[in-house]
């Protein structure tokens, strides 16, 4: 079987999924709501393949039709929002920012928001606009510095911080933003959390690892010196 044959059963599993998902939501109560979920079902389909597409003139009718703008697709449990965001798709994001019904801190399957995704995918005007409507910069296990720091987002970073971000916020295994900024080898993210109080005393919950620890074991010995430099001359002055 060639490679594009593949690809389209795939997708079009994908978006069976979406149906199934959305049918099984609307069908509840009993048979006369079949013909609806059908209707829900296809509009679903049609609104995150024009999410990925950044095709905001086909969404605006499935929205007036009622669709919620809040559905999630259900590989990833994403909401359009998130799904806009991973694909820079920012007329899509501008359509569904502007709905009121819109649930900013919705969590996808594995608890990422669309703030999240903004700073990973470095979108400080996506992240700008969700904390002015009111997007949780902080929250219970990962953060969108977290994110942010990850990615070597550094404008981000900053704003977040200046956002009343927490610093040294922690993950469920009790990673901080500095902990992966180092892993990931993000020498001027690692900087800037060290100079706005960045603890890198801390350890992790599962490998009682520092953020310099850290940087080691992912082959980013540079960033361990950096972290340790930090580390002696802060004990210097004291």
């Amino acid at each position: 079987m060639g490679i594009r044959v593949r690809l389209r059963l795939v997708r079009r599993r994908i978006w069976l999924r979406v149906a199934a998902a959305v049918m099984g939501l609307a069908t509840i109560g009993g048979a006369p709501h079949v013909a609806a979920a059908g209707q829900s079902a296809n509009d679903a389909v049609a609104f995150f393949r024009a999410a990925q597409l950044n095709d905001a003139a086909r969404i605006k009718p499935l929205l007036a039709r009622g669709l919620d703008p809040n559905v999630r697709e259900p590989e990833r449990g994403e909401t359009g929002l998130i799904v806009a965001l991973r694909h820079d798709a920012m007329n899509v994001f501008d359509l569904l920012l502007a709905q009121p019904k819109i649930q900013l801190d919705a969590q996808a399957t594995n608890g990422n928001t669309a703030l999240m995704m903004a700073a990973f995918r470095n979108n400080k005007a996506a992240v700008e606009r969700l904390v002015a409507r009111g997007a949780q910069v902080n929250r219970p296990g990962f953060t969108a510095l977290h994110y942010a720091a990850a990615a070597g987002a550094i404008d981000i970073l900053r704003y977040l911080i200046e956002q009343h971000a927490y610093i040294d916020a922690e993950s469920p295994t009790g990673v901080t933003p500095l902990m992966l900024a180092a892993r990931e080898g993000q020498e001027e993210a690692v900087k800037v959390l060290l100079e706005e109080g960045a603890d890198a005393a801390l350890r992790d919950k599962g490998f009682h690892l520092t953020a310099a620890e850290m940087a080691e074991k992912a082959d980013k010995p540079w960033i361990a010196e950096a972290i340790r430099k930090h580390l002696a001359a802060r004990a210097a002055r004291r």
